[in-house]
């Protein structure tokens, strides 16, 4: 499981540092934006709800846990 967890959790850094390689466009827009600035806006949204569900999988977090 710990494994798991580090796998998602490099999904934000790989698409948010890798991606702006492939994403760095001006022309289309995106939400009024610039390519390059909605990719990294959306990217920012996906990493808190990554993180969000990393928190409700890891057993650690539930530890001490008052039921």
């Amino acid at each position: 499981m710990d494994t798991l967890i580090k796998l998602i959790a490099l999904i934000p850094f790989a698409g948010l540092l890798g991606g702006t390689y492939f994403a760095n466009k001006v022309t289309p827009y995106l939400f009024g934006m610039p390519f390059l600035l909605g990719y990294c806006v959306i990217w920012v949204v996906l990493t808190a709800i990554i993180m969000t569900i990393i928190y409700m999988i890891d057993p650690k977090n539930k530890e001490g846990e008052v039921k």
